[in-house]
């Protein structure tokens, strides 16, 4: 009897969210968990920050200005917490699509907003919430960081080993190469949109970031899912109130891709304006194919030349303790 590898259909977005509107996001989304699953795929993978959409005001004004047009306070509003009906709302859409789904969100916890990507079963229950490890430029003005214990690699028997990161998560090598050594065998690449600050800013178009989704494929022997967002008319009309912004930003930008483990596009892409979904056939056994020429984290490495050091333990903002019970109360004899 010969070996079998899961072999499946997956789905990555490119779409505009309903931009700093988080009821209308969440249902937005849920159309797209429905539309994925009538086509049979049993993984849907959502933009970086897709829910309520990348804060695009911190690329083309200050501090202030987006604090006093308001930009600020919306968006805080506009995240999603774990603990909400909302969440809920599209855990129990997993779960009545029977799909998985790797949501990208502004993550509210307390007082604080995080680049999240929440991965959730198709039974609705939660397989991870991870953050992204250090936000990127600017993007330190809105989020705080992740840590370790969000750069995991999640084995689903479904699925293969899945795992997730953000945007230019996948230009730190070492944050790479700590998810290449848990065999990672389908990746989540979620990015925002390409259509910022082009065409003078090279680094952050689509090509080159296409390249990189393309480079983690090849690196990582693996498969790559690289939703990406759009920048619609009404988001660029919302933004822009002076003729230097309408400068810095345009309609567009979605150049959503998937990749095989030898770096192989899968799926045709869709014109950077569209709305929709691009689907690919996941077949594990092309894995260890290409491990086979190369496995970073295996035979292809040289541990006994370069390692790399990694704290995978949660990070920890408050420590509890207590003293003991004769610190608390010395003897009242006056004994030390």
């Amino acid at each position: 009897m010969g070996i079998t590898h899961p072999k499946y259909k997956a789905a990555v977005v490119q779409a505009a969210p309903v931009w700093i509107d988080l009821e209308g996001t969440v249902a937005k989304t849920i159309r797209y968990i429905e539309e994925a699953a009538k086509e049979g795929a049993k993984l849907i993978a959502f933009p970086e920050t897709w829910i309520p959409g990348y804060p695009w005001y911190i690329w083309v004004g200050t501090p202030a200005w987006a604090i006093g047009k308001g930009f600020v306070q919306r968006y805080f509003d506009n995240s999603l917490s774990y603990d909400s009906p909302l969440a809920r709302k599209i855990a129990d859409a997993a779960r009545d699509n029977k799909i998985t789904v790797v949501l990208g969100l502004s993550e509210r916890d307390g007082g604080s907003l995080y680049i999240s990507q929440w991965l959730i079963g198709p039974d609705g229950e939660t397989i991870a919430r991870r953050r992204k490890l250090r936000p990127t430029h600017v993007e330190r003005t809105v989020f705080g960081e992740g840590d370790g214990s969000h750069i995991t690699v999640h084995d689903r028997a479904d699925l293969g080993r899945l795992g997730a990161l953000c945007c230019w998560e996948h230009l730190q090598p070492l944050t790479k190469y700590a998810m290449y050594a848990q065999n990672e065998q389908v990746h989540v690449g979620a990015w925002p949109s390409f259509s910022m600050y082009e065409p003078f800013a090279h680094a952050l178009g689509w090509e080159t970031n296409n390249a990189v989704s393309k480079v983690y494929a090849v690196e990582g022997s693996c498969f790559v899912l690289a939703p990406c967002a759009v920048i619609s008319r009404e988001m660029v009309e919302e933004m822009c109130d002076t003729e230097d912004k309408r400068n810095l930003v345009h309609e567009g930008g979605g150049h959503a891709v998937i990749y095989g483990p030898d770096g192989s596009p899968l799926a045709e892409k869709l014109p950077e304006t569209s709305e929709g979904i691009v689907y690919a056939t996941i077949d594990l056994a092309a894995i260890g194919v290409a491990k086979n020429a190369a496995d970073p984290a295996g035979h292809y490495s040289r541990p006994d030349v370069v390692r790399l050091l990694f704290n995978n333990k949660p990070a920890k903002r408050v420590e509890h303790f207590s003293l003991p019970h004769d610190v608390l109360a010395p003897d009242l004899n006056g004994a030390s």
